[in-house]
C-alpha cells in the first residue's frame, strides 16, 4: 500500500501556465493570466499547461495522469524549472523556484531533486557503479564516499553483484533500477518519475511496480509520478490529478475518482476499474453496534484496507468483520452482503 500522507505541503503550484508562442507572457500578463481556449486559439497559442493548482504533501505519491498530449510531462517539468512556466507560482519548501536564479536552481536539482524518466539515459562508458554514482561525483563526493553511498543504493534496487556491469549487459527492468538507484543516490527530498516503467514488458512493469512500493515503504519520498495508465495509478498513487488540455480536471484519491467523477472523461479512465480492488473498508463499514453479535466477530480488518483484501475472510464466513481505525480504535464492522454487491459490480 502507499505510504500514509501528512499534513506538510512539501511542493505546491498557483496558477502554473505554460504557453507556447511569441507573446504568451505579455498576453497572459494583459488577461490577469486567465486566458481563455478561445483567446489561446485566437492569439494561436498552444496551452500546454494551463492555470494549475496543487499541493503535494510530503511523504505522498502524488500521481499525475492524462491522455498524450495533456500536459502531464510539461507540467511536471515546469516543477523542476526544467521547462520555463510562462506565468504561476511554483513553491518547494516555501520556496519560488520562478523566482531562484540559475545557480540556485543548480544546486536544488543537485541536492533536493531526483528525476527518472522513461529513457534510462544511462552513460554507456560506465559500470553501473559508476552510473549511480555519478551525480555525486558531479557534486564533487569524494570517491570513496560516493562509491560507498552507491554500493548501498544499488543493494536496494536489488542489483547487489552487479556492480561492474555495463549497461548493454543488463535487462531493460535491470537499467531502469540503475536509473532509480541513480536518482536516489544523492537523497532527494522530492523525486519525480516520469513513466519510468512504460518502455517496459508487461511482466517486468509489474514487477517494477512491485519494487517501487517495497522502495517507497523503506523511504517514504515525496514522488510526483507520471503515467497514462489508470490501473498504475491506483496501484500506487496516494492521490491523483486527472489532466486534459492542459488542465487539472480532478484532484481525489482512487476511490474518490472512480466513485466520484467529476465528468465524463474522469470517468472513461475509471470505468473499467475493478471497485473491490479501490474501495476501502472504511467507505463501505456500518457503525459497530453496541452489543457485540452472538456468534461474534469472523477477524479484524482496518479502514484503508480495500475491499478485494478482506474479501477471502467472507469465503467461509457469514460473521461481520470488526473494523479498527489507523489508531487501532474500534471504528465499525464491514458486512457480508455489502462486501459481496461490491464484489459483483464491474
Amino acid at each position: 500500500m502507499p505510504n500514509e500522507t501528512t499534513s506538510h505541503v512539501k511542493l505546491q503550484c498557483r496558477s502554473v501556465w505554460k504557453l507556447f508562442g511569441s507573446g504568451a507572457s505579455a498576453a497572459l500578463r494583459s488577461a490577469d493570466g486567465n486566458l481563455t481556449d478561445e483567446a489561446l486559439a485566437k492569439a494561436g497559442f498552444i496551452g500546454a499547461v494551463r492555470d494549475v493548482n496543487l499541493d503535494v504533501q510530503e511523504g505522498e505519491i502524488f500521481v499525475i495522469m492524462g491522455l498524450s498530449g495533456s500536459g502531464k510531462s510539461t507540467l511536471v517539468r515546469c516543477m523542476s524549472r526544467l521547462i520555463e512556466p510562462t506565468s504561476g507560482e511554483i513553491l518547494f519548501n516555501g520556496e519560488n523556484l520562478l523566482a531562484a536564479s540559475p545557480a540556485r536552481m543548480i544546486e536544488i536539482r543537485r541536492h533536493q531533486m531526483g528525476m527518472v524518466f522513461q529513457h534510462f539515459a544511462l552513460l554507456p562508458h560506465l559500470s553501473v557503479l559508476g552510473n549511480v554514482a555519478f551525480p555525486l561525483e558531479v557534486q564533487g563526493v569524494d570517491r570513496q564516499t560516493r562509491q560507498e553511498r552507491a554500493r548501498e543504493m544499488i543493494e536496494l534496487v536489488g542489483l547487489k553483484g552487479r556492480e561492474d556491469f555495463f549497461p548493454n549487459e543488463l535487462s531493460g527492468g535491470q537499467q531502469q533500477r540503475v536509473g532509480i538507484a541513480r536518482s536516489l543516490c544523492v537523497e532527494p527530498e522530492i523525486w519525480f518519475l516520469d513513466e519510468p516503467f512504460s518502455a517496459l514488458d508487461p511482466l517486468i512493469r509489474g514487477e517494477m511496480q512491485d519494487e517501487f512500493i517495497r522502495l517507497q515503504g523503506v523511504l517514504k519520498k515525496t514522488i510526483v509520478f507520471i503515467t497514462h495508465d489508470f490501473d498504475e495509478a491506483i496501484r500506487l498513487a496516494d492521490r491523483i490529478a486527472i489532466m486534459k488540455d492542459g488542465r487539472v480536471v480532478q484532484i481525489g484519491t482512487p476511490e474518490e475518482l472512480v466513485i466520484n467523477p467529476a465528468d465524463d472523461y474522469v470517468a472513461e479512465f475509471t470505468h473499467n476499474v475493478t471497485k473491490a480492488k479501490v474501495i476501502r473498508v472504511g467507505s463501505l463499514m456500518k457503525p459497530l453496534p453496541d452489543l457485540e453479535p452472538n456468534d461474534g466477530y469472523g477477524g479484524e480488518v482496518s479502514v484503508v484496507q480495500t475491499i478485494a483484501d478482506v474479501a477471502p475472510l467472507f469465503i467461509n464466513s457469514v460473521k461481520p468483520l470488526r473494523v479498527v481505525g489507523v489508531d487501532g480504535e474500534p471504528a465499525g464492522c464491514l458486512m457480508r452482503d455489502d462486501v459481496v454487491a461490491i464484489m459483483m459490480q464491474a
